[in-house]
């Protein structure tokens, strides 16, 4: 394997992973600002209420979001597997 073939394959590694945690990490920062400013307003200092909102937000953004991270999952898995007698012969 040769040095630039690690560095393409470290790069979309880590594309694929940043693509995959986008939605569920985007989710759960907008809920937890919406909580936080919700518990400035009221003066509620519980930091355990930001829990439920986020669990409830992070289920419904995979179930929406989940045939598509599959798709992109399966579409990086099968790129690798289809380039795999390259990779070994490089």
């Amino acid at each position: 394997m040769s040095e630039d073939l690690i560095m393409h394959l470290s790069q979309e590694t880590l594309k694929t992973a940043a693509l995959l945690s986008a939605p569920l990490l985007g989710a759960a920062l907008v809920t937890g600002l919406l909580v936080s400013i919700l518990q400035a307003v009221t003066q509620i200092n519980e930091a355990t209420l930001t829990f439920i909102p986020k669990m409830i937000v992070i289920g419904i953004v995979v179930m929406l979001a989940g045939p598509w991270m599959l798709d992109v999952i399966s579409g990086f898995t099968h790129m690798l597997f289809e380039n795999l007698a390259t990779y070994v012969r490089e």
